[in-house]
């Protein structure tokens, strides 16, 4: 039995680290006075150095305001944080049938095609949560059209902008269906359709846990056979990534808890403790970027560096793990990522967190934000785990 932790203490720490660092961070440096929206290209001290707006990135930032709004405190300036984005990309965001551009200029321009069904997800759950709290309906609405937009597209994700030739070797990947497991539960409350919440939920699990997790090596692939869901013998059938599988693992055990299914939980848990032994560097510590699962030489130069997100990610899941079964194996890995990320992400000097390591552990990029980074996974980490550290301390 482990003894000596002092949940409370813990939890202060992340709800600090939030309320004092990283949301006034983000509040003061990434919102444009003048366009709207939000940057996401802010380096160590929070200075803009590229001011293209990044659309996934733009409904991440509304639904975490929102969703703070929403479930932490009524702060008038996170709600107004929210609002004005979801005014710019309501603005610029979208073509005529509500699929989201990639990006946009500073001013709202389209830059690159809206071919990444991610940048409607975020949409979606930015508009969502917003219309829980404004209770707009203009908000609802364009939640509820985006769905039904990515629910059309969900077959073949990219559609006229696939680079891929069709028939030589298709293929579906597990980002799709992960993604919806978690956004099925940010949208119900304002889908009045609850045949459809529940065929799409069930089609989920089945794509996760039937379809993409594989027994024989306790993991997910991150691609499969569009065909016949086999298994494909090439760089992208054969790749996988520990955090996407954790991430997804977490989202699995709400659904649980959501469905009222202690057995859904149980497996979700005991498949992120397969999950994080194979992905840990016990060399360096910290969590493999991608992985072969034959052991293969990986196509991508980075796969073996350490991401923020990867990290936030497994220590919700972990932690999640033990608040819902008492799994101790569980607390035993999220006190060793607590230590990893603390140690290595954190920035001793300026708000934010760092965002990509090598795999030493030692801060490869300085930014707070970019492309791929921007006020999402760090926010929501602390207020998920300092929230389940706190129900812990009781």
């Amino acid at each position: 039995m482990l003894t000596g932790i002092d949940f409370k203490e813990m939890s202060a720490r992340y709800r600090s680290e939030l309320l004092n660092q990283v949301l006034p961070f983000w509040l003061e440096k990434s919102q444009d006075k003048d366009y709207g929206g939000y940057f996401s290209c802010l380096a160590r001290d929070g200075s803009v150095y590229d001011t293209d707006k990044f659309v996934w990135l733009q409904g991440r930032e509304v639904w975490v305001f929102a969703m703070l709004y929403n479930k932490l405190e009524k702060n008038e300036e996170w709600l107004a944080c929210a609002e004005q984005g979801a005014r710019f990309l309501a603005e610029h965001g979208y073509t005529g049938d509500y699929d989201f551009y990639f990006s946009l200029t500073r001013e709202g321009k389209p830059l690159v095609q809206p071919y990444n069904i991610f940048s409607n997800t975020f949409a979606c759950m930015g508009f969502a949560q917003l219309a829980e709290a404004t209770g707009k309906e203009e908000y609802a609405h364009l939640a509820r059209e985006t769905f039904r937009r990515i629910l059309e597209r969900r077959s073949n994700p990219k559609g006229k902008w696939s680079k891929a030739v069709p028939g030589t070797r298709p293929m579906k990947d597990f980002a799709l269906p992960m993604i919806i497991c978690n956004m099925a539960l940010e949208v119900e409350r304002i889908i009045d359709d609850n045949a459809l919440m529940e065929q799409t939920i069930e089609e989920c699990l089945h794509e996760v846990l039937e379809v993409f997790y594989q027994p024989s090596i306790g993991v997910m692939v991150e691609n499969v056979s569009s065909v016949d869901n086999s298994l494909l013998d090439c760089f992208e059938g054969r790749e996988i990534n520990p955090g996407h599988d954790l991430e997804a693992l977490w989202f699995l055990e709400n659904l649980g808890v959501r469905r009222g299914d202690p057995a859904l939980v149980r497996k979700a848990v005991d498949i992120s403790l397969r999950v994080i032994e194979y992905g840990w560097d016990r060399e360096y510590g910290g969590i493999f970027y991608f992985l072969d699962r034959l052991g293969h030489p990986l196509q991508k130069l980075e796969w073996d560096q350490k991401l923020w997100w990867v990290h936030i990610e497994a220590a919700i899941a972990m932690l999640k793990g033990y608040h819902l079964t008492g799994n101790e194996k569980c607390l035993d890995w999220f006190l060793k990522l607590d230590e990893y990320m603390w140690k290595r992400f954190k920035d001793p000097e300026y708000p934010e967190w760092f965002g990509y390591l090598n795999r030493r552990g030692e801060v490869l990029l300085p930014l707070k934000g970019g492309k791929w980074k921007g006020c999402f996974h760090v926010p929501r980490g602390l207020y998920q785990i300092g929230t389940m550290l706190e129900e812990l301390s009781k």
